[in-house]
């Protein structure tokens, strides 16, 4: 007798990460291939984009490709150190290859380039003619790759040699090839168009594991609150102040995720710098960057510190500065950074009060003109410590960073705010009123969040919800430090919106 009952055929559910596979292929790798020492001491932009050239297959490469990229890294990526013994062997045998972030500036008076060559402390090499035509980032903000350097001691035939402005005085090195680091092809609506593979939660934690953090180590909330760090790099002059125990990530993330973020760590910090060079007519990096970090706030030292504190008041109000001749609009985010210390285990912190954050604030930012033209605040005591690599860096498969980078560039161009403006009703509680900087401070935040976590524009209630929490509560956390500084000036408010139901935060 035949049986006809016909029996189930069990599909295997696809798991979450081969689903990162089948989706983001070929821009994916196992993110725990960074560990390497020499390879770490790369940004993981450029790691991950190297990974990509040297493994015949991003997700499984042989101990033989592993250890010849940590070659190539430890020969062609010299310490500081080595500096005089490069130089020497550049003088000696004629030419030398090595790989770091390089810049032109244009002297226009000399009528000459100037290349800027970080690892030998070098500021007036020269470099050839075609390849800065080809390399026009280059008098950007700059462009990692490999090149060639070539001794020539008397004329060379490069821009900064003898050209058109006659005989010049510059370094005795010569760029004579170069190859940049860069993804191609990366286009923001193919990258959105795969959102709707992911549930929102999945989504989370592919960005998470994409920046190098391990999702699991961290609550739902605090997943958020990494989220937020990001928003300065997608969402444009956006303000972020964070405050936290060290070994949270802070500078971890904007120094590895982004090469259009310039961190700027403790020292001397001049309105030259950040702005308007009037001597030499260069825009500073405010001008060049999608974002500017000033890490270690209270080891930093303004160069003429009032004219640098005003220029910093108007800038964080929409862009704007003004220095010497110079009057332009810029789209750099500004991220403030600082540590301070806090009670409790290593792995565990009592979260401040507000005057206690307030006085570990640097001078100037303990002005509440200032204050108020921050958009965020992210508590960063909330956050676990980084200590152990096996529990909180990034295991399994990612977005590889070089290509990540690049989304979030494109993606500072764009902006969500009509999704705010169109759904969300925002108002004050009791008798304190929403202001104009709460109101753009929370739609900034709410627009960075939506570009993150629905690129593709489509977003449910839910996940708009999400996005107005994190912007209420970093905005709420700006306005807590302000009731601390001026109680009278500045009321404390808790803000509210609704998306057709109100929703009270």
């Amino acid at each position: 007798m035949v049986d006809e009952r016909q029996s189930e055929i069990v599909i295997p559910q696809e798991t979450a990460e081969e689903k990162v596979r089948r989706v983001f292929s070929p821009y994916v790798v196992r993110k725990e291939l960074l560990q390497s020492q020499e390879i770490s001491r790369l940004p993981r932009f450029i790691s991950e984009y190297l990974m990509s050239k040297f493994f015949s297959n991003n997700n499984e490469p042989s101990q033989e490709e592993m250890k010849k990229l940590s070659d190539f890294v430890a020969v062609h990526f010299p310490e500081m150190r080595d500096r005089d013994k490069i130089l020497h062997d550049i003088m000696t045998s004629g030419t030398y290859t090595f790989m770091d972030e390089f810049k032109v500036e244009t002297d226009i008076k000399a009528a000459t380039h100037r290349l800027i060559i970080p690892c030998l402390n070098i500021r007036d090499a020269k470099i050839l003619s075609t390849i800065l035509d080809e390399n026009v980032d280059l008098l950007r903000s700059g462009m990692w790759g490999i090149a060639t350097a070539k001794y020539v001691p008397e004329e060379g035939d490069g821009r900064g040699a003898k050209g058109r402005g006659g005989p010049t005085e510059t370094s005795p090195i010569l760029m004579t090839k170069f190859t940049p680091f860069e993804v191609v092809n990366v286009r923001l609506s193919d990258f959105a168009s795969k959102r709707k593979e992911f549930s929102t939660r999945e989504w989370i934690e592919l960005l998470i594991t994409s920046v190098g953090l391990n999702p699991s180590a961290y609550s739902e909330h605090q997943r958020l609150l990494l989220l937020s760090r990001l928003v300065p790099l997608v969402e444009a002059n956006s303000n972020l102040l964070e405050i936290g125990p060290k070994a949270t990530g802070k500078t971890y993330l904007y120094r590895n995720i982004s090469y259009s973020t310039r961190l700027i760590s403790g020292g001397r910090v001049s309105p030259a710098v950040l702005f308007y060079n009037i001597s030499t007519k260069a825009v500073g990096e405010i001008g060049i960057r999608d974002c500017v970090v000033l890490d270690e706030m209270n080891k930093l030292a303004f160069v003429n510190a009032e004219e640098m504190v005003g220029k910093l008041k108007d800038y964080l109000v929409d862009g704007f500065f003004e220095r010497g001749p110079k009057k332009a609009n810029a789209k750099a985010s500004i991220v403030f950074m600082g540590n301070m210390e806090f009670r409790g285990s290593s792995w565990t912190t009592v979260a401040p009060e507000p005057h206690e954050v307030i006085n570990a604030l640097p001078a100037f930012m303990r002005d509440s003109a200032m204050l108020d033209r921050i958009h965020c605040f992210v508590p960063g005591w909330e956050l676990p410590k980084i200590l152990q690599s096996s529990e909180h860096l990034a295991r399994g498969y990612g977005i590889v960073a070089d290509y990540l980078s690049e989304l979030f560039h494109q993606m500072s161009l764009t902006s969500f705010t009509d999704i705010i403006n169109e759904r969300v009703t925002l108002e004050g509680s009791g008798n304190a009123s929403v202001t104009i900087r709460d109101e753009k401070a929370i739609r900034k935040l709410a627009s960075g969040m939506l570009k993150l976590l629905c690129p593709d524009r489509n977003c449910s209630d839910a996940d708009l919800s999400l996005c107005m929490d994190m912007a209420v509560e970093g905005r709420r956390g700006v306005n807590d430090l302000l009731h601390s500084l001026s109680p009278n000036e500045f009321e404390q408010k808790r803000f509210s919106y609704s998306l057709g139901m109100p929703r009270i935060s």
